[in-house]
This record gives structure tokens, sequence and C-alpha cells, in this order.
């Protein structure tokens, strides 16, 4: 077994979209995975598809934003699978709403599990990554980062994890940890499904309409974004650090 082999790998957020491909992919790199999402049953058909290719998973259920959860579960994962290397910061959740519309429960919410759940995940994790001589972080920011409409909370989270995620690379770099993030464009998940009903358009509509103004005249797909997160957390990415990679068809302005 190589290096690579024994490597964990936790996703969070990964039952379904993004985070389900994400460990589906780091499986396939040989890495053992945590499949952690809020609720653990939801994990199921994840870690069936990774057992079923010959792979390692354990599903884990865990509120990213409360300490004492991810506290244990961190500690299960170490146990079970072995002390975890990767992380992947991918869960969240959307509460969009123009400013004078949004609550401050909608504004805690999506900051608790974007921000303070990457926070938590990170700090409860660090420790591993500074024992093994090795740790790499993803964090999964979005290219709402830069700001759109409806999505003052969201946009608000994902600059402040490109900050987090900088901060972090200085922090850790020479212990051999390296961490940067993904910022996806638009991508065809429940997520972006959601939005389309926000704004009272079908789904087909509204992945067509997102697709004529992206240069590679397509929406992206969980597989697209898994992609650039299995370079990041790979053996060969270790002069790679504080970056933010925008996944999103074409350049951003």
């Amino acid at each position: 077994m190589t290096t690579t082999d024994q490597r964990v790998a936790i996703v969070t957020g990964a039952a379904r979209g993004i985070g389900a491909a994400t460990a589906v992919r780091l499986a396939q790199e040989g890495r053992a995975v945590a499949v952690l999402d809020l609720d653990e049953a939801a994990c199921k058909d994840t870690v069936e598809k990774i057992t079923a290719a010959g792979g390692t998973a354990l599903a884990v259920g865990c509120d990213v934003s409360d300490p004492e959860q991810v506290e244990a579960a961190v500690t299960r994962i170490a146990a079970e699978l072995g002390a975890p290397t990767i992380l992947v910061n991918n869960a969240g959740v959307i509460r969009d709403n123009l400013l004078f519309k949004m609550t401050e429960t909608d504004w805690d919410l999506v900051m608790g599990v974007h921000l303070k759940g990457a926070f938590l995940m990170a700090r409860a994790v660090q420790k591993y990554m500074v024992d093994a001589g090795f740790g790499r972080v993803v964090n999964l920011s979005s290219s709402s980062a830069l700001g759109n409409r409806g999505q003052v909370n969201y946009s608000a989270a994902k600059a402040g994890l490109q900050g987090f995620t900088k901060t972090l690379a200085l922090e850790l770099g020479k212990f051999g940890v390296t961490a940067n993030s993904v910022a996806p464009g638009f991508i065809a998940t429940e997520m972006t499904a959601q939005t389309a009903a926000r704004i009272g358009m079908e789904f087909e509509d509204f992945k067509k309409a997102a697709a004529d103004g992206i240069p590679v005249k397509r929406v992206g797909y969980p597989e697209d974004i898994a992609n650039a997160i299995a370079f990041f957390t790979g053996e060969d990415a270790g002069f790679v650090s504080g970056q933010v990679m925008y996944v999103a068809g074409g350049p951003l302005n």
C-alpha cells in the first residue's frame, strides 16, 4: 500500500451534489473517505457507491456548526479510519433574499454552516495534519463571493472563506499543510435548482440561460469541481497553497 492509499479524507456535505462527487473521486484516488453530512442516513448512497467500487468509506452524521458534534465526529473518524489528513469543507446551505427582507436567522444559519463550520472542522483536524507532517485543506467558495443579488449572506460567507483559506496557508504551511479554495461558478445541483425555484424559473430554462453566458457554453457539474479538489488534495500539490481557483467555464470579471 502506498502513502497515497493510506490517506484519510473528510468531505463535509457529502450526501449529494459536489460533496458526493468529491467523496467518490477521492476514493478513486485511493483515499479512505469519511462521508459527513447533517443526516448520517443520507450518506448511505455515497458510501455504497464508494464501497461497491472497492473503496473504503464511513458515513458520519454531524452538524458542522456545533463544536461538540465536530469533535465527536473527527474523533470517531480517527478511530475507525485513521488520522484524517485531507479535509474538504463543502457543507453549505442557502437562505437567499434581498437585504431588506433577510432575517437575522437566515444570516446566522448561512454564516454558521459555511464559516463557523469550516473553522470548527479545520481546528479539529489540523492536529492530525501537523502530527503527520502532511495536510490538505480545501474550502469551497463560490463565484458568488464576487457579489450576487439576493445572496448577501452567502456571498459574504463565501468571500470570508477565501480569507480563511489564505490565513490557514500562512499558519500551517511550515507543517506540510496546504490550504486552497475552489470557487465554483454555475453548477447543476439541488442548490441551484432551489435558486431557480426562488426566482420562478424552470430549472432547465435556468441552466440554459446560465450556459448562454458561460464561455464554454455549458453549465458545470459536480464532477468538474471534484476534479479540481482532487488536484489540490494530491501528493504533488505541495507547492500550491493559499490559492483560489474559480471553476466557472471561463474568466469572471
